[in-house]
């Protein structure tokens, strides 16, 4: 092999010549691409392989450095729409080249002149390489598409924003529509506030019956309710999102700016309730979920209590009966199980509908691991984009990526503003906001 002679020019007669000619082809095609052709075949085919290939090796070296010394910026790069695009037409194009090389490398072969034991063998190696190879860039284009389809229908709408105290505020709405309602009401309402350095979430939990929701300086909202949302009878926070939807005058910019009235008078509420600048929200479609956790082949939830399927009263106000029960125990439930776990009202309280609709979030975050995304990630593309709506900026993804990888290493702080320690009919909201920002202090301010 010290010529080029014996490769190029080999004794088609010497099947024993032919054969370890044969296997050092074929695996320099899965090694170095291009190297066959350039040794035994069209040295400017092969030439284009061997640029190309380095020019792959000095990619995903340059993605690992980003990686390990600038992760902002390897994830700000990795949900941008312009660079998904480009990495879908290389990966295409790399698909391409390689079933070119290897074809073409099995040609330089000659199987017909080699040992007949060998002949299954060198082409079973080539054809596996060539699967492994361009099958998975082909994959990967298509997931890419996926992702870059799913990142352009859900984000994009808001502006950047700087964290404020050092913290993130999103504005988490759990919008139940069902076939019995009409719109959308956000029976499920919490605060994730994210430590903007460390990731450290800390969750919030309002109930969707508080009552007399105040508004912060500024606010549309004071103009109807000047001391809050004093309505007459039932001020339950939840129904703000009909009353801006019903009265889209008093946020005459929400569309522009990626959100909708109703988003912006719970944003408000919200705001004035805790004493926290949102800066983003997401609103989260229940029935969506059923979609998605489908997708992931389903969750698991540890069940406390028996839990019936339904509501209390039929549609004519009659007394209804369960339509089923979910029993105590270790669950693997599909998306309609999942989604009457978390919504049923069947005899139970707000506060423990909300408990099992953080079980529910937990069980989807807990079980959506890398080798599930991977795997099933088309199934999850399309029912993400219809699960969640949200002003939060494409260009604020790879910092919001980055803090969730942090949170992973960080134990996750809850407050619920639920009874006995808050009263939602008559709250104190200096209380709650007392609460909430000792809650949100860092932990040298909080052990202070």
């Amino acid at each position: 092999m010290s010529t080029s002679t014996p490769v190029r020019s080999p004794d088609l007669r010497n099947p024993s010549l032919m054969t370890r000619r044969g296997w050092w082809l074929v695996l320099l095609n899965i090694v170095l691409p291009g190297s066959a052709q350039v040794l035994a075949g069209d040295r400017k085919l092969g030439r284009f392989g061997l640029v190309s290939t380095f020019v792959l090796w000095a990619g995903i070296a340059l993605a690992l450095l980003l990686f390990f010394l600038a992760r902002e910026l390897f994830l700000t790069l990795s949900t941008n729409p312009v660079a998904l695009w480009v990495l879908e037409v290389a990966l295409g194009f790399y698909a391409v080249l390689w079933v070119i090389l290897t074809i073409d490398t099995l040609r330089l072969v000659r199987l017909v002149r080699t040992a007949p034991r060998a002949r299954g063998f060198l082409a079973g190696l080539a054809v596996i390489a060539l699967a492994v190879g361009a099958g998975t860039a082909a994959y990967g284009a298509v997931v890419v598409d996926s992702a870059r389809s799913l990142l352009s229908n859900v984000f994009g709408g808001g502006q950047i924003a700087e964290p404020i105290d050092g913290r993130y505020n999103i504005l988490l709405l759990g919008g139940d529509a069902g076939p019995d309602r009409i719109g959308i009401r956000p029976d499920s309402i919490s605060v994730a506030s994210i430590d903007a350095s460390t990731g450290a979430v800390t969750m919030i939990g309002i109930p969707r019956n508080l009552q007399y929701a105040p508004f912060p300086e500024g606010s549309p909202m004071l103009g109807p309710f000047p001391d809050g949302y004093n309505c007459g009878v039932d001020c339950l926070i939840s129904y703000l999102y009909t009353y801006g939807e019903e009265h889209p005058e008093l946020y005459p910019d929400a569309e522009a700016a990626g959100s909708t009235p109703g988003v912006e008078a719970m944003r408000d509420a919200v705001e004035g309730t805790t004493g926290l600048t949102m800066q983003y929200y997401v609103l989260i479609e229940m029935q969506g979920f059923k979609n998605l956790i489908d997708a992931l082949g389903g969750i698991d939830i540890d069940v406390k209590e028996r839990v019936g399927i339904g509501s209390n009263t039929n549609p004519d106000g009659s007394p209804a009966e369960a339509g089923g029960w979910i029993e105590p125990g270790k669950r693997h439930m599909d998306g309609e199980t999942a989604l009457w776990y978390a919504r049923s009202r069947y005899q139970t309280t707000d506060y423990a509908r909300m408990e099992r609709q953080r079980e529910v979030q937990e069980a989807i975050l807990r079980q959506a691991d890398p080798q599930t995304v991977l795997l099933k990630f088309q199934d999850i593309a399309r029912a993400s984009a219809d699960l969640a709506t949200t002003d939060i900026p494409q260009a604020m993804l790879g910092r919001f990526t980055d803090l969730a990888l942090k949170s992973k290493e960080q134990p996750m702080e809850r407050l619920q503003l639920v009874p006995p320690e808050f009263a939602p009919d008559a709250p104190d909201f200096e209380k709650i906001r007392a609460a909430v920002a000792e809650a949100v202090a860092p932990a040298e301010e909080a052990a202070e």
